[in-house]
């Protein structure tokens, strides 16, 4: 998802660098692809979210026994890679915004 999000965007920078005028069927499609990637956004959101609830849940087990902390452990791994991956997600939907903001004004 990361790479097709970073195409999109060169994409529509190298529109944006070429084109004065931009027309209203690639404003349209421009936000639809936001809206995908809007929902994108809030999936990785919740799961990324409902993998610290359970890497909590196991830092709490970890108390009843010792064996729970590998358990925590991998969990803790997969959550950083999920901050990673909605960390690029959620600044490339930001990015987003404001190309459709120079969209507007070239209009």
């Amino acid at each position: 998802m990361k790479k097709y999000l970073y195409d999109y965007i060169k994409e529509i920078e190298e529109l944006l660098n070429h084109n004065n005028k931009i027309s209203d069927d690639i404003i349209n499609n421009h936000l639809i692809k936001i809206n995908f990637f809007q929902h994108e956004r809030l999936i990785h959101l919740l799961v990324t979210l409902f993998y610290a609830l359970i890497f909590l849940l196991f830092m709490g087990l970890c108390i009843v026994h010792y064996i729970f902390f590998i358990v925590a452990f991998i969990l803790l791994i997969f959550l950083l890679f999920y901050i990673v991956h909605y960390f690029h997600l959620e600044n490339g939907v930001q990015y987003l915004y404001k190309q459709y903001d120079k969209m507007i004004s070239r209009k």
